[in-house]
């Protein structure tokens, strides 16, 4: 005897997460489906790297829903909210492990960091620097970054999930952006 489930690729995540209010196991699966890769990625980046650590949180967020599904606000878009509560679980594990990083800011005037790759550079130099440039910048800046050129959210969704007007949104892009210019700036081929 055969047990045919329902195919849920054609929902939405709002929908999804009705479903597994009532317990749905295949609905919860579909979801997982979706973000897991996502999440494990950012939380990747977030946590220095650290897949395990990595591995751990995007379990735990999948917790989180499975163990109350009703947080979910039906009024805001589910990448916001999902991207939030991975948010807030790397603030507090910064807070726990008391990682705050100093960077400074340059008065340079740069363009954005893309004009710094070019086919003759070295790439896999160029992504190791990029790397642990973005290693150093403190939580805010580092999440803002990953969210708006990773994950390629909106200003305004990132607003919502950092908690902040969207003109420091901004803000905090462009300085971060600048700064970055210049601790890569041997990488732009107009400084060669």
């Amino acid at each position: 005897m055969r047990i045919f489930r329902k195919n849920y690729i054609k929902n939405s995540e709002a929908e999804l997460m009705q479903f597994i209010k009532s317990g749905n196991k295949t609905a919860f699966d579909e979801l997982y489906n979706r973000y897991s890769q996502k999440l494990l990625m950012f939380f990747y980046k977030m946590l220095a790297n650290d897949h395990d650590k990595a591995q751990d949180f995007t379990h735990d967020l999948f917790i989180k829903i499975i163990e109350n599904p009703n947080q979910y606000d039906v009024n805001r878009s589910f990448d916001t909210w999902i991207f939030c509560l991975a948010y807030n679980m790397c603030k507090n594990e910064y807070k726990k492990l008391k990682i705050r990083q100093e960077h400074s800011i340059t008065e340079q005037k740069t363009s954005d960091i893309s004009v710094f790759i070019n086919e003759t550079i070295d790439r896999e130099l160029y992504r190791n620097q990029l790397q642990k440039h973005l290693e150093q910048l403190d939580e805010e800046h580092k999440t803002i970054i990953i969210l708006r050129f990773d994950e390629e959210l909106t200003v305004k969704e990132i607003a919502q999930i950092v908690n902040c007007p969207e003109g420091t949104v901004k803000s905090r892009i462009f300085y971060t952006l600048q700064t970055l210019s210049a601790k890569l700036a041997v990488f732009n081929p107009l400084n060669n």
